[in-house]
């Protein structure tokens, strides 16, 4: 479903139709006597849950009155496979995912048009394609978070395969087999500890009767509601279930020198090949990895923002004090398949 951020016309599907029935040509663009007045449709799909997506798009219609911005999200499988399927007469102007791995294997197979938005060259390496194809936005860590009414701090696991430890049997929240971060979590632990480590961590999973959700809030309103005592989750799902005044606690895993380090992934942002407006994607894009769209992530949403020199929200923990794993984000990307066939034997929901 398309969801229009400025005052809703009479019918959506309209919009669409009038997209998937139009010619290549891109939307009239307007400009003001400086040059930077945009306008038409933009239609961005997006991985990312809606509540954590709209300020920014918000924040960005603001700025540009010109531009009706349309939203229309699901998983991220979800809205790669829409993407796939509309190669040949695409109707999304931009892409925005929860992980890299979606955003590499998308620009594999000529989905993107490659973009350097304002700043590139500020924005880490490690996070942006090689041919500028899609760029990252935010960077986010799997932790475990838990309800402190139900875990004494002695008792707290150390390491995400403690979560296979006999003693937190159908105490553990998850989120299953489809979600995107869950699927990169699973090919970086093949890339840092090997395929045989990874199953049998999976199968451990299974044999604790881990409860698998369709997603993280569902994951963090679970634990803080005292229905599990720890849950898997992106490090923000932790601060936003604290935001609403849940007794609920953090661990940041694997942190001995013998031990992995904590997995990390980030957002990313990219423009449609064949977009039907291509000057407001690329503002937006701009907008996104400029200081005030990365100081909306991080306030917001209690995200790292990519670039240098934006505060961290003030309860967020600083990265610089932690052990992180050493992951090669765009080289995970060939584990995939074995990722999915992990899946697939284990019988992951």
């Amino acid at each position: 479903m398309l969801h229009k951020l400025l005052p809703v016309l009479a019918v959506l599907t309209l919009i669409l139709s009038a997209c998937a029935g139009s010619t290549s040509q891109p939307d009239p663009i307007s400009s003001n006597e400086n040059g930077n007045t945009l306008s038409g449709k933009l239609i961005v799909y997006s991985g990312r849950s809606e509540p954590l997506i709209q300020p920014v798009l918000a924040a960005f219609q603001a700025k540009n009155p010109q531009i009706e911005v349309l939203l229309k999200s699901g998983s991220n499988s979800q809205m790669a496979n829409t993407l796939l399927e509309e190669k040949a007469n695409p109707q999304a102007d931009v892409f925005i995912t929860t992980e890299v791995f979606t955003a590499h294997a998308l620009s594999r197979e000529g989905i993107f048009q490659p973009y350097e938005p304002a700043g590139y060259q500020n924005l880490p390496d490690a996070y942006k394609a090689e041919d500028a194809s899609w760029v990252g936005l935010t960077h986010r860590m799997r932790v475990i978070m838990y309800n402190k009414d139900l875990v004494s701090p002695d008792e707290l696991p150390d390491s995400m395969f403690d979560l296979t430890d006999p003693k937190w049997k159908g105490q553990i929240a998850a989120a299953g087999s489809t979600n995107a971060s869950m699927q990169a979590q699973i090919a970086s632990m093949i890339q840092l500890v090997g395929q045989e480590q990874t199953q049998a961590w999976l199968n451990g999973l299974l044999e604790n009767e881990v409860t698998f959700f369709g997603g993280h809030s569902d994951v963090r309103k679970a634990v803080g509601a005292g229905e599990f005592k720890l849950g898997l989750v992106n490090h923000y799902y932790y601060y936003l279930q604290l935001a609403e005044g849940s007794n609920v606690g953090i661990v940041y895993p694997d942190q001995a020198t013998t031990e992995m380090g904590i997995i990390s992934n980030a957002t990313t942002a990219a423009i449609i090949q064949g977009s039907r407006n291509p000057d407001a994607a690329k503002a937006f894009l701009d907008f996104l990895v400029s200081a005030e769209g990365q100081k909306i992530f991080a306030e917001g949403n209690y995200e790292y923002p990519l670039l240098p020199g934006i505060a961290l929200h003030p309860d967020l923990v600083s990265t610089n004090g932690l052990k992180m794993a050493n992951i090669e984000l765009t080289q995970v990307i060939n584990h995939f398949d074995a990722t999915f066939d992990l899946i697939e034997m284990a019988n992951l929901p």
